[in-house]
């Protein structure tokens, strides 16, 4: 059976851990040679080289997202290294202080917004010049969140504005390149089971306390929010763009 994505080069933010980790490792499966991008050295080394084991083909960029600089390198490792670009999933995020808004301070507002938005318009600026030039389209991915979507919760302010504004992003993107074929659209996962989300829910009880929010009564292991993410940037989706993927598990439809 052919690969979903033989032949297609990737490029994953946030691949260190979570959601981008288990992404990397699945696109890498389904045939993408995939370009990791994260602020942790050692984390990316042991991806690439666990994809690599598996036999597929690995290349990382060590950055800072909130930096249009780790945009530039990315894109630029995908043409040295493997010739092209066809995908990018802009997945790095952070949950920032969970305060009120007004306890919430300037830097920690723009800290949030730099890390989820400006981060992403980052990747689809120096992404698209790429995609394009392969001459066959491609696809967007940004992750962004049911918070500020379809639920509001206390202290996540600077988090539900970013996660907001990529829908708008997405929209105009797929407005914008459509026409050259490049499609963009956003995954909107639930709550999963990841090292960021282990912040917020740091025991058994709120864990479960979380897990009880969805419809279906549980968390998400991060492979689940990857399938999903494989579905947005394969062939499978091919006319599907500017759309917004609720990945969550029911808990935008859940009162009990």
């Amino acid at each position: 059976m052919q690969q979903q994505l033989e032949g297609k080069v990737a490029i994953v933010t946030g691949a260190s851990a979570g959601i981008g980790r288990a992404a990397a490792r699945l696109f890498a499966a389904q045939g993408a040679r995939v370009v990791a991008v994260a602020r942790r050295e050692a984390g990316l080394r042991q991806l690439a080289g666990e994809i690599e084991a598996a036999g597929g083909e690995a290349a990382w960029v060590a950055g800072d997202v909130r930096q249009e600089a780790c945009a530039q390198a990315a894109v630029a490792m995908a043409l040295e290294r493997f010739g092209g670009l066809d995908i990018g999933f802009n997945n790095a995020g952070t949950l920032g202080s969970l305060k009120p808004v007004t306890e919430l301070t300037a830097g920690e507002w723009q800290d949030v917004i730099a890390t989820n938005l400006d981060s992403a318009f980052y990747g689809a600026r120096h992404q698209i010049p790429a995609i394009l030039a392969g001459g066959r389209g491609g696809a967007l991915v940004f992750t962004s969140s049911f918070v500020g979507h379809t639920v509001g919760f206390p202290g996540m302010a600077a988090y539900a504005a970013s996660k907001a504004g990529l829908l708008g992003l997405v929209r105009t993107l797929a407005a914008e390149y459509g026409a050259q074929g490049l499609r963009a659209n956003a995954l909107l996962p639930g709550g999963t089971d990841t090292e960021m989300g282990r912040t917020v829910a740091d025991s058994e009880a709120a864990r479960a306390a979380v897990a009880n929010l969805h419809a279906l009564k549980r968390l998400a292991m991060p492979e689940e929010i990857a399938r999903s993410a494989l579905y947005l940037v394969s062939d499978a989706s091919s006319f599907t763009t500017g759309s917004l993927l609720l990945a969550e598990g029911g808990v935008s439809v859940c009162r009990a």
